[in-house]
């Protein structure tokens, strides 16, 4: 026999084998790739959570949830959402352990909220300081407006000399 021919046996088997393997391959990849879609799952479960301690957060400061059930239930969200990351930390190990559940929970409702200090505010400000506050707002908005355009109808401002859309001279 010659080498040519002991070559191409060899490649032959190596791909029998892979072929014969790649089924193998297969299964591996959709192991994965369940595990991938249980973690976005439970991503995306966290992500609700979060957005219904924000909710309840909210709903409790305008008044809307009664003293005595704001706890329940903010403690049950809060449990929901400790039980969603001890799974996800399972699933992905890489997920820093040293801070509890809880508190990730707590730290990212926290984080979620667009304005956490204005919810305050507003209970602590009156009727008249608020009147106050959109009065200034008014004029400051006025001052700087000088009406509209004769030609096109568009706003312009004290300061522009032309048309800032159609360019007429406003002089």
């Amino acid at each position: 026999m010659e080498i040519s021919s002991i070559l191409l046996i060899l490649a032959v088997f190596v791909m029998v084998g892979a072929y014969l393997y790649l089924p193998f391959m297969a299964r591996s990849r959709r192991i994965r790739a369940g595990e991938s879609h249980e973690v976005s799952a439970l991503k995306a479960e966290r992500d609700r959570v979060i957005d219904a301690l924000q909710e309840l957060d909210f709903d409790f400061n305008l008044g809307k949830i009664p003293a005595g059930e704001y706890p329940e239930q903010r403690a049950a969200l809060l449990q929901k959402g400790a039980d969603i990351l001890r799974r996800l930390d399972e699933l992905t190990p890489a997920a820093s352990s040293a801070v509890n559940a809880e508190a990730r929970i707590e730290k990212a409702t926290a984080a979620g909220r667009a304005d956490s200090g204005s919810q305050t505010a507003v209970h602590e400000t009156s009727d008249d300081d608020l009147e106050a506050m959109i009065a200034a707002r008014r004029r400051s908005q006025k001052s700087r407006s000088a009406g509209f355009c004769p030609k096109c109808g568009k706003p312009v401002l004290v300061t522009d000399k032309f048309c800032p859309a159609c360019g007429k001279s406003l002089s």
